[in-house]
């Protein structure tokens, strides 16, 4: 893999990506004041906009990008603006991207209803483009998300979950959506089969490598304004995969004992008990290594295409995701 920087893996792209952000700002319009508020709020927190930047490079590689692919590029946008939303308000979280939450300004009430906004809009751009593939592709995925949150929460309360519920949540929950950016981005360009299949799996890989890393940051990254907290997951009780090894290799006495500091509510200092814990039972090597398997996935799914720039943007994008620090 050739390792870029986000700006040169977008340039095969460049002129596109810009043109897909003007109409998603477009596709947010409203005579609702409140609503154009809001929605100006969230277009000053720049996201990497690695969703539609993967339809959009999918798109391209599978045969060209045309107006399906841009309104597949927003629908994903705006059905993720919509989660993370979701997301802020069932975590009561504060902040986003270094900005206060819109919970946090405009409580519960308004952003539960505007990610409700969020996902119709993009329901309703794929309607008015007659894209009902989208649809098909987009409802399964909302599903799969939907499932994977709730099995999650219902595995926390009990602390007892194992690398195959491990993966079936990250799956369901994560690389979902990745997987339906870049099966959205080929259906866009081709009724190739074995292309969507392809790109398809390339976005499942790459979502599970994804997650995986992001949970090893959990325990090696640092407090950052855009970055994730250390120990932010051992505080909300979640057992991700470099943790449920090292409970698999340590001692009997010794892995109830770090199960009991979760339970109990984690603070600084049971964090940092658990963080030793995982890097003194190898948890981390070993979920750093099962990231890699499926970076090599990834990037095998995409043997299929001709070499090209936007194969290799692809392909430098599996490495960005995976390698970085934050």
């Amino acid at each position: 893999m050739i390792k870029k920087s986000l700006s040169e893996i977008i340039q095969p792209i460049e002129i596109e990506l810009s043109e897909f952000n003007k109409l998603f700002k477009k596709s947010l319009k409203s005579k609702v004041t409140l609503l154009e508020l809001i929605t100006r709020y969230i277009h000053k927190q720049k996201g990497k906009k690695i969703r539609p930047l993967l339809v959009l490079l999918s798109s391209k590689l599978s045969g060209g990008i045309n107006e399906r692919s841009f309104r597949g590029a927003s629908l994903v946008e705006l059905l993720h603006t919509a989660t993370l939303i979701h997301d802020d308000v069932v975590d009561n979280a504060e902040t986003r991207r270094g900005f206060p939450s819109i919970n946090a300004v405009w409580k519960n009430k308004i952003a539960v209803l505007l990610g409700d906004y969020f996902l119709a809009r993009g329901l309703m751009l794929a309607v008015d483009g007659k894209d009902f593939d989208f649809l098909s592709v987009i409802t399964n995925t909302v599903r799969r998300m939907s499932e994977g949150e709730l099995l999650q929460i219902n595995k926390t309360r009990k602390l007892n979950i194992d690398e195959e519920t491990y993966f079936r949540i990250i799956s369901d929950k994560t690389a979902s959506l990745l997987s339906t950016c870049c099966e959205i981005g080929a259906r866009a360009s081709t009724d190739n089969e074995e292309i969507i299949g392809s790109m398809r799996m390339f976005g499942e890989n790459l979502g599970i490598a994804f997650q995986i890393r992001d949970d090893i940051l959990d325990f090696i990254g640092t407090k950052k304004v855009f970055g994730k907290p250390l120990g932010g997951d051992i505080k909300e009780k979640k057992i991700t995969l470099p943790l449920i090894y090292a409970l698999k290799e340590a001692p009997e006495e010794e892995r109830k004992s770090i199960l009991r500091s979760i339970k109990k509510g984690a603070g600084n200092a049971e964090v940092d008990e658990v963080i030793s814990f995982v890097k003194k039972y190898d948890g981390i090597n070993y979920a750093d290594s099962i990231a890699k398997e499926y970076t090599n996935r990834a990037v095998n799914n995409l043997k299929i295409f001709e070499e090209s720039d936007s194969r290799t943007s692809l392909e430098s994008l599996v490495a960005f995701v995976v390698e970085r620090k934050n």
